[in-house]
Parts: structure tokens; sequence; C-alpha cells
């Protein structure tokens, strides 16, 4: 029996990694294609149209800007516009002078980096120098002059990325979201299930699994920041996504809170399992309150993203703190006492992702109103 259970692992780990794959692969599709479509458009723009010399920018720039939209894409691409000038100016320059080659690359690359670092350029500005720099390097010095040439195609894939991203293939910004945090959602409010089960069989180990398992739920949850801002940004940019707006900043507004239950959540759990390895008495609506907030977790997320009043978590949250009552009036001890303590909070932070006030929330969590 305890061959075919550890056979079993291996299989449930795999058939998860494959899943949490399928899911990653699903989220960032749409970028590849984007990315796709941008490079091949600015290519056909720079070369066939335009006639501009080395058109390799054009495509170069585009990916990079679509490659911006996870996260700050305005703030992003003007850092790789600026990279891609100041590497030409320095490269080209530089090249004017002592040629091209292995050892003129060299030269001209630590000198553009040199030079964003100067004046005060991101890693993203330096790294944009650094490639642009590489680049020049490779170019022949009978044709040195080509600095205009090139900052207009890296212009060109500029444009064309965002016409790209934000008119003809603009992300659904709910889908996006939905699908690049709710694997993590779901799997918080799983290991919530796990642990109140394992709290009312007493099992120390099947407690530590899950909470195991949260912690890395919660690591991979936190690239879910950079997609939340990409989103908010193409509903606020893209003409066709602008009715997707104020779904998209009600849900970065709560973001703070949600960072918060995540972090209370996984300090809870850590108390569940000191109580049960300190075999503390744990009255039944402990593990019952624990199981109601990790499905209020996960209704929260996904009223929000389909536009809807989370009256539904609302409801489940607060009967979380039914249940935490009715828990401290059987009674708990040191470690139970800390859990209860927790759930409170996680449930205030909870309530405030809803929509609530803080010292409404903190009022119906059982909490002081201040804290």
């Amino acid at each position: 029996m305890r061959s075919r259970r550890r056979g079993a692992r291996p299989a449930k780990t795999a058939l998860r990694e494959s899943r949490n794959a399928y899911e990653r692969l699903r989220t960032y599709l749409i970028l590849a294609v984007q990315a796709g479509l941008a490079a091949g458009l600015a290519w056909f723009i720079a070369s066939d149209v335009l006639h501009n010399a080395q058109p390799l920018f054009a495509p170069a720039a585009a990916v990079g800007t679509i490659a911006a939209a996870i996260g700050n894409r305005a703030r992003r691409t003007l850092e790789l516009l600026a990279g891609v000038i100041l590497g030409v100016l320095v490269g080209n320059g530089i090249i004017r002078f002592i040629g091209a080659g292995p050892i003129q690359t060299g030269v001209v690359v630590a000198l553009a980096i040199s030079a964003a670092a100067v004046f005060r350029g991101t890693g993203a500005v330096m790294v944009q120098a650094g490639s642009t720099a590489v680049l020049l390097g490779t170019v022949s010095p009978e044709r040195p002059d080509l600095a205009v040439p090139r900052t207009a195609n890296a212009l060109v894939g500029v444009v064309v990325a965002i016409v790209v991203a934000l008119l003809i293939l603009p992300l659904n910004p709910v889908r996006i979201v939905h699908r690049a945090a709710g694997p993590t959602v779901d799997a918080i409010a799983r290991e919530m299930t796990a642990t109140a089960n394992a709290l009312v069989q007493r099992d120390v180990k099947q407690a530590e699994e899950a909470l195991q398992r949260l912690r890395v739920a919660e690591a991979e949850r936190r690239n879910t920041a950079d997609v939340v801002a990409a989103a908010c940004e193409v509903a606020l940019l893209s003409p066709w996504r602008r009715r997707r707006l104020g779904i998209m900043r009600r849900y970065a507004h709560s973001a703070e809170h949600l960072e918060l239950a995540y972090a209370s959540s996984r300090e809870m759990l850590q108390w569940a399992v000191s109580a049960l390895r300190a075999r503390e008495p744990l009255p039944t609506g402990l593990s019952t309150a624990i199981e109601h907030f990790g499905q209020a977790f996960r209704l929260v997320h996904r009223d929000f993203l389909a536009g809807r009043e989370p009256d539904g978590a609302r409801k489940r949250a607060l009967q979380a703190i039914k249940d935490v009552d009715e828990a401290s009036a059987e009674g708990v001890e040191a470690s139970g006492a800390v859990v209860v303590s927790q759930l409170r909070v996680v449930v205030s932070q909870l309530l405030q992702v809803s929509g609530l006030p803080q010292k409404q929330a903190n009022q119906q969590a059982g909490l002081n109103a201040d804290v």
C-alpha cells in the first residue's frame, strides 16, 4: 500500500506541473502571437515600404515593446527607445574612428553601457544600449552612416508593436488576469480545505504538506502583479477594451488587501501546524472556519472578474467568523488562539477586498475597528 502511495505522488506532481505549464501557455500565448505579428509587420514596413537600411532594428524593437506588456508598457517602451538611441549615438560615433570587429564591438558595448549608467539609465536602458551596440559592431566600416535609419527602424518597431497590442490584437485584460491569478487562487483555496481536513484528522504531516504547497503557490502568484498592471494599461489605452477598465481598476485597487491576505493566510497555517504538533484541543469550528475562508477567497476573485458584487464571498466570510466564535466559545489554547486571531485578520482583509471600509470590516470580523 505504501509503495502505491509513493508511486502515486510523482504522478500527481507530474500532472500538476503539466497543468501549470498549460495554464502558463494559455496566459502568455497571446503575447507570443502579438510579438510574431509585430515583428513581421515591422520588418515589412522598414524593409519593403520605407527601404531603410538595417531593418533588423525594427522587429527587434517591436518584440521588445511587446515584451514590455508584462508590466508598465509606457515606461519600458521609453526605456527601450532611450537605450536604442543611446546605443546608436555612442556606437555609431565610435565605429567611425575605430572601425568594426570583435575588439571594437567589445569597446563599443562597454562605452554604450557606461554612457547609460552616466545618464542614470535603468537596467532596461543599459541592456538596449548594449545590444544595439553589439549590432553596430558587426556592421562593415564601409557603411558607417546608418544612425538615422537605425533610429527610424526602432521607431517603426515601437509604433507597429503598439498598434498590434492596442488595436489589431489587444489582449482581453479580464481573461489574462483570470488565467494568471486563477490557478493560484484556486490552489490557496484547496490548501485551506486540506488544512481543515488535517485539523479534523489531527494529521500533522498533511497540514505541513498543505503549508508547503501554499508557500509554492504564493511564490508563483508574485508574477501576477505585472500581469494585472499590463491588463489595466490595455483596458485604459485600447478602445476595444475600454469597457473592462472599471473591473480592472477595482481589481487593482484590491491588490494591497489581497497581498496582506496571502501573507496572513500562510502565517495562520503555520500556527495551525504548531497547534497540531503541540496536540492542542482544536474545536470543529476552527477547521470549518478555515475552509469557509478558502471558499470566500475563491469567490471574491471570481466575482470581481465577472463584474459582480461579491455578496457570496462576504456571506461565506461572515460564516467563517461565526465558526470562529463557536470555536472560541469551546476553548482554544496558545497556538489555537493565534489561529483564531489570524482568521479574524484574514477575513477582515477579505471583506476589505470586497469593498467594505476598514472599520466596518474589522467590526464584522470581531477585531478592534482601528486594527
